[in-house]
């Protein structure tokens, strides 16, 4: 699955930027290049994935594409895809990721729902002194505050938990494979939860494999749950959860200045940054902020040429862009290509 995932985001990007440029996007990188890479090749869904990705994970999988003759990478660490390359993209399978909207706070999802989990078990036991699954002191208060607030000693919680756990697992679209993932590492009472090794073991994959099936079966878990009445309980183990707010927080603070009319040179006399790093503020504004206009920038003639251009050379590189239409600024060409074609 990891080495699946790499293709998908390589072919999304071939040719338009280094190898890097892949790592940064698992492992959530919060740069103005990064972000605006997400919205340029749509890899929303991979976007933090897996933020501890050890860099000799990512390279062996880069040095075993390269073997396979699935990939050319440069000195420069640019690169494009061979044929073959190409090809075995195509017959990845279609994964539904929502990296970009829970930036790995699915893990505190699990985490509030194991520690229920484990307390109602053993409180059913009659057991009233455990170890906590979550040394996490601020999933330990919510959960203990969740607990309270639903009187967890009348033993309704425990009913109401599992039939919903029971329903939502029983139509979420993925494998029994997957969901019993979810299943196999909650705790209760004398039952441990399995280790990845286990689970791995258990499958024939790697741990890695293992769990990016998690996370992905998480991810659908958590907007289906989102997204229907059905669920109010696991609902709130959820809420908080989903990122709504898209920017980084120095782009929304370069946003409220905007809005108070200062202008881009003005902005950066306040917020003593580059110019450089403002510029990047507002490719992200462009990308994610739909009543952003890019108007006072740029006119439609030109953001059309911009596109006509992209098409012709059919890339995204800024230098390419630049030599055909020397007229704009590479922050109008940037802002151009965040707004998208209208």
């Amino acid at each position: 699955m990891f080495h699946q995932i790499l293709l998908q985001i390589f072919q999304k990007l071939n040719t338009e930027r280094t190898i890097s440029a892949a790592y940064h996007v698992l492992r959530g990188k919060r740069s103005g290049q990064t972000i605006q890479d997400i919205g340029l090749f749509q890899l929303h869904q991979y976007f933090g994935l897996l933020p501890k990705l050890p860099r000799t994970t990512f390279d062996e999988a880069v040095t075993l594409f390269m073997q396979y003759s699935w990939l050319k990478v440069q000195d420069s660490g640019h690169f494009h895809m061979e044929n073959l390359g190409l090809q075995r993209a195509q017959q990845t399978p279609t994964f539904f990721f929502d990296g970009w909207h829970y930036r790995g706070n699915e893990h505190v999802f699990f985490a509030r729902l194991s520690l229920i989990v484990q307390s109602l078990s053993h409180q059913t036991a009659d057991v009233r002194s455990f170890s906590p699954i979550s040394r996490d002191p601020a999933i330990q208060t919510w959960v203990r505050s969740f607990l309270q607030d639903h009187h967890y000693l009348q033993g309704h919680l425990q009913q109401q938990l599992l039939d919903e756990c029971t329903s939502a697992l029983k139509n979420l679209p993925v494998s029994d494979g997957s969901k019993q993932l979810v299943l196999y590492r909650l705790s209760g009472y004398r039952l441990p939860g399995w280790t990845w090794q286990q689970l791995a073991d258990k499958r024939k994959e790697t741990v890695l494999d293992s769990q990016l099936a998690f996370i992905e079966t998480l991810h659908i878990l958590l907007n289906e749950v989102q997204q229907s009445n059905d669920y109010p309980m696991l609902k709130q183990v959820a809420q908080g959860l989903r990122v709504k707010i898209l920017l980084t927080d120095s782009a929304q603070q370069t946003a409220q200045l905007y809005e108070q009319g200062y202008s881009i040179e003005q902005i950066v006399k306040i917020r003593k940054l580059k110019q450089s790093t403002i510029e990047d503020h507002f490719v992200e504004l462009a990308m994610y902020e739909p009543n952003f206009s890019i108007g006072p920038f740029v006119s439609y003639k030109e953001a059309e040429k911009v596109w006509q251009a992209s098409k012709h050379f059919q890339t995204k590189k800024l230098k390419i862009l630049h030599e055909a239409l020397k007229e704009l600024s590479y922050f109008q060409l940037r802002l151009v290509l965040a707004k998208g074609e209208v």
